[in-house]
C-alpha cells in the first residue's frame, strides 16, 4: 500500500486489519485490530491523527483528514460507506456514515445512529446516539428501532468477515480473456439490505 511518513511519524496497521494495496496512507495514522480500509481510500494524518478502532471500516474512495491539533476518530464497529468525507470528527461506536455523506470539525455522529448516504453534517453538530439522521443540513428524523441497530451491525461484521477473507485470498492477478464454464461465485455472507429486512 502507499504509505509515508511525515516529520518521522509513521502509519500504524495491526497485522489483523486489512489496508487494499490502493488506499493512501499518511502520517499519524492507527488502524486498529480487525480493521478495513477499502480501495483508494485515503487516510491523511498530515495535521491531526486519524484513529480507526477495533473492526471499524472506511470504504473505497473515502477520504479521512483533519485540522492540526484535532483526531478523527472511527471508535469500535464504525462504519464508513462508500466514498464518504470525515474530517476532524468523531464517528462513535457501533455507529454508521452513508455513502457520499460529508461529516465536518468538531462534528460527532453519536453511538449506534445511522447517517444516510449524501447526508451532510455542519462543523460542530452532534447527531444522538441511536438515530437516524438524513439531508443537507443533516437532521434527525427518528430514533432507530432495534432491528435497524442489529442490520448495521450485521453489515459492519461483514466487513471484518472481508478483512479476513481479504486477508486470507486477495491478490492482484491478469484478468481473464473469457468467462470460464461452471464460474464460481465468491463466498460473501448473505447479507440482505435495509428494505429486504423491512419488507420481511
Amino acid at each position: 500500500m502507499p504509505c509515508y511518513s511525515i516529520e518521522g511519524v509513521v502509519p500504524v496497521v495491526d497485522p489483523s486489519a486489512y489496508v487494499h494495496p490502493t488506499a493512501v496512507l499518511i502520517g499519524d495514522v492507527i488502524v486498529g485490530p480487525d480493521c478495513y480500509v477499502g480501495p483508494c481510500a485515503v487516510l491523511r494524518g498530515d495535521f491531526g491523527r486519524i484513529v480507526l478502532e477495533r473492526g471499524s471500516n472506511v470504504q473505497d474512495t473515502c477520504v479521512v483528514h483533519g485540522f492540526p491539533a484535532q483526531d478523527t476518530v472511527v471508535e469500535e464497529n464504525g462504519h464508513i460507506g462508500h466514498g464518504a468525507v470525515l474530517h476532524s470528527c468523531i464517528v462513535r461506536r457501533d455507529a454508521l456514515v452513508g455513502m457520499n455523506a460529508v461529516v465536518m470539525d468538531e462534528a460527532e455522529i453519536g453511538e449506534a445512529a445511522i447517517l444516510a448516504a449524501c447526508a451532510f453534517v455542519p462543523a460542530g453538530k452532534k447527531i444522538p446516539a441511536r438515530s437516524l439522521a438524513a439531508g443537507m443540513p443533516a437532521k434527525v428524523l427518528r430514533e432507530l428501532s432495534d432491528q435497524e441497530v442489529a442490520w448495521k451491525l450485521e453489515g459492519t461484521r461483514t466487513y471484518q468477515d472481508l478483512t479476513r477473507r481479504s486477508l486470507a485470498s486477495l491478490r492482484e492477478v491478469d484478468p481473464l480473456a473469457a468467462v470460464e464454464a461452471d464460474r464460481p461465485r465468491v463466498q460473501a455472507p448473505d447479507v440482505k439490505p435495509l428494505i429486504a429486512t423491512r419488507r420481511g
